[in-house]
């Protein structure tokens, strides 16, 4: 198998950037190097993104310790511990014994099968520095957390990354999760404030987690079911779009980074193409979870990235 998959080809051919994907590919493989697990080693917060395998809807979820909670234990595999302090509830479910109806603990989640592995993406964002390291292959549950090995291991560039100085953690008690089925005034006005969400998206074998950054307002809550966002000029590999293209189920997490409320939204997304050459996504809403407080993360104001573009461009 190439480098990418039918959907992502079908989208570089449509946006002729086919020789310049071929390029930039050439830095997907398999091997987490020193560097690599260093930077890993530093953060204190990992997304995970996963179709939960009794449900089909993908779900993107924030997971957060002490730095070394999430580490490379060989040159394809990396070790997450949930253990102790985790902003997310992937632990409670990995084991296959709760699904998101079946209590707090399990809501707006990522079940586990018991027996066999998840296809799971993942993503290292760190603010401070501005750089990102992205790793998609299959988890395996731990008596402390999970592993993962790896099928694809790279970085990407910064642009889009808001950077955040620094992160203070706060000792905060998790509000009970709220299950929404439409989009109210406080979850439009966290979404209509964001700068950054991550995307989770799937294909046939695999799984994707992304990252999306732009100026306060580049999302917008068109409905109580949909939301829009632009496709800023990026890689050109395409993965997250070359996914929809061939399955339009994604999920999206934004998190308050001074209050550490999160909001998972579930649902299918679509591209659309201008007459001008632009791409806007359209996410049509199946179900959310609000979390109060999810995250015991307190980040500092963000000095924005220059790539931003205005809202509205």
């Amino acid at each position: 198998m190439g480098v990418y998959r039918a959907g992502s080809l079908a989208v570089q051919d449509q946006a002729g950037v086919r020789d310049r994907a071929d390029h930039v590919g050439r830095s997907l493989g398999r091997t987490i190097k020193p560097v690599a697990a260093a930077f890993l080693e530093q953060q204190p917060l990992l997304i995970v993104g996963a179709a939960d395998p009794r449900t089909g809807r993908v779900w993107v979820e924030a997971l957060t310790g002490d730095p070394g909670f999430v580490r490379a234990t060989g040159p394809h595999r990396i070790t997450v511990d949930t253990a102790h302090r985790s902003g997310s509830r992937l632990r409670d479910h990995t084991g296959g014994t709760r699904g998101p109806a079946d209590g707090a603990g399990a809501r707006g989640g990522i079940t586990h099968p018991a027996g066999g592995p998840t296809a799971v993406g993942t993503i290292a964002l760190d603010p401070r520095t501005r750089r990102r390291m992205r790793l998609n292959g299959h988890l395996r549950p731990t008596a402390t957390g999970f592993t993962v090995d790896a099928e694809q291991v790279f970085a990407n560039c910064p642009k889009y990354i808001q950077r955040r100085e620094s992160y203070e953690t706060v000792d905060r008690t998790p509000g009970t999760p709220r299950h929404l089925t439409r989009l109210g005034t406080g979850e439009a006005d966290l979404i209509g404030a964001a700068d950054t969400f991550f995307l989770g998206t799937v294909h046939r074998t695999g799984a994707d987690a992304s990252h999306r950054g732009g100026s306060p307002g580049f999302v917008r809550v068109a409905s109580p079911h949909e939301l829009t966002w632009p496709d800023y000029s990026g890689n050109a590999m395409f993965l997250s779009l070359g996914n929809l293209h061939a399955d339009p189920r994604a999920g999206l997490l934004f998190l308050d980074w001074e209050t550490g409320s999160t909001l998972q939204l579930t649902g299918e997304a679509r591209t659309e193409s201008g007459r001008d050459g632009t791409r806007t996504v359209r996410f049509t809403l199946a179900e959310a979870w609000w979390t109060p407080a999810a995250l015991p993360l307190r980040w500092s104001a963000p000095e924005y990235s220059p790539a931003d573009p205005e809202p509205g461009r």
